[in-house]
């Protein structure tokens, strides 16, 4: 967060374009801080086998709710930008149930993986504004 320590010193409305833009792009952790933060804050239910902050990636382990323990999820996530812009996040899911004792792939609905992007990004906002304030 140095370049937003950095950019608040001063005054006049340069100062806040400055602010704005390195709330905006904060990329001492290889990519987008806000959007790493919220990935991580909305996937904190499930077991994380994959956490790289340098290229962007989480990837959880596969997770049963316990109201429903014969189906179960994994989700990955890539941020591919250091900006927080939508089209900077990529999410993916699998799905399985259980059948007979094994587990069978299973198709994931578009709206799911549409409401993962949607929290996401949703909260990377919130704290952008958060630190911007």
């Amino acid at each position: 967060m140095a370049t937003f320590a950095l950019s608040a010193c001063g005054g006049g409305n340069d100062d806040r374009l400055n602010l704005d833009l390195a709330a905006a792009r904060v990329n001492t952790i290889g990519v987008n801080s806000y959007l790493w933060r919220a990935s991580l804050e909305t996937l904190s239910f499930m077991p994380l086998t994959q956490a790289d902050s340098a290229g962007g990636v989480l990837v959880t382990d596969w997770y049963a709710d316990p109201n429903n323990p014969n189906e179960r999820m994994k989700v990955s996530v890539a941020i591919l930008d250091q900006n927080l812009r939508a089209d900077a996040l990529r999410v993916a899911a699998s799905r399985q149930v259980l059948q007979n004792g094994t587990w069978v792939e299973a198709p994931v609905e578009a709206a799911t993986v549409q409401r993962l992007e949607n929290i996401i990004l949703t909260k990377a906002r919130d704290l952008r504004r958060s630190a911007v304030l």
